[in-house]
């Protein structure tokens, strides 16, 4: 490895973790050394557009394009850098927030990272930032995610949200931040921080989502769902949702001979 190679490296492990002022750095010293580096001025624009210094991330997604004008990763934040300078959104932009570097560690089960479904409009997304706190609201069966002004960004998985939902009507708590951020992808971290007692022994993000908890926690009309299923994956936790609504074969018993005998008769 030379040492631009090596300077390529170290900028980029910078950058992975969050450690803005240091990628900065490295990135220049790679453009001296090379003026032509494509790569060194997209991780440039990037960094800009996280510390919200919109002018110096337009500049450098600019100077991306003049080497290569069909740079896919340079147009798409370009764009997004229009949207940004035409929405009241700009008005508000400062420098970044910090935050504790080690935000996205994973710890099992009671973390998650996903993509989120139905993202809002496009002047909500372009603000958005890595490591920008974020709100979870539920919707009817769905959990929405905010701004902490209250404006829609997207929506859980269906699977995510059917979940939680039952998790924070539990009085859970969980914080959430954004991890990766474009116009048309915006993927979030959610951390368990307080369990509610009544799921105190239930795990909030399941590692085996093969055992299908997620999917008969609740049912179409967003109430627990009054079937279990008799194979060897029911486990205790459907039987806590399910415990207090009548089971389908009890309704079956209800049905009287003498209401058959007009089909029978047919």
């Amino acid at each position: 490895m030379n040492d631009l190679e090596l300077l390529e490296a170290q900028a980029i492990d910078a950058a992975i973790n969050l450690q803005w002022d240091d990628a900065v750095d490295l990135n220049n010293q790679i453009i001296k050394a090379n003026g032509a580096n494509e790569g060194a001025f997209l991780r440039l624009g990037f960094i800009y557009l996280q510390l919200k210094d919109i002018p110096k991330a337009k500049k450098f997604y600019l100077k991306a394009l003049k080497l290569q004008p069909r740079n896919s990763v340079a147009l798409s934040n370009i764009e997004r850098i229009s949207v940004l300078e035409t929405s009241k959104m700009s008005k508000d932009l400062t420098r970044s927030i910090s935050f504790d570097p080690d935000l996205f560690i994973e710890t099992a089960g009671k973390t998650k990272t996903v993509a989120l479904v139905n993202l809002g409009q496009k002047s909500v997304i372009a603000g958005l930032t890595i490591g920008a706190p974020i709100e979870l609201k539920i919707k009817k069966r769905r959990v929405e995610v905010r701004t902490p002004k209250g404006d829609y960004i997207g929506t859980l998985p269906d699977d995510v949200s059917k979940r939680l939902i039952t998790f924070i009507k539990a009085k859970s708590l969980y914080t959430t931040y954004i991890k990766e951020s474009t116009l048309t992808r915006v993927i979030v971290f959610i951390r368990e921080e307080k369990k509610g007692r009544p799921v105190t022994h239930y795990i909030s993000f399941p590692q085996h989502p093969q055992h299908k908890i997620d999917e008969s926690l609740l049912s179409e009309d967003g109430q627990e769902t009054a079937e279990e299923e008799a194979d060897e994956h029911v486990d205790q936790w459907e039987k806590l949702v399910n415990e207090n609504q009548p089971e389908e074969k009890e309704v079956l018993l209800d049905i009287q001979p003498e209401d058959l005998s007009d089909e029978e008769e047919e």
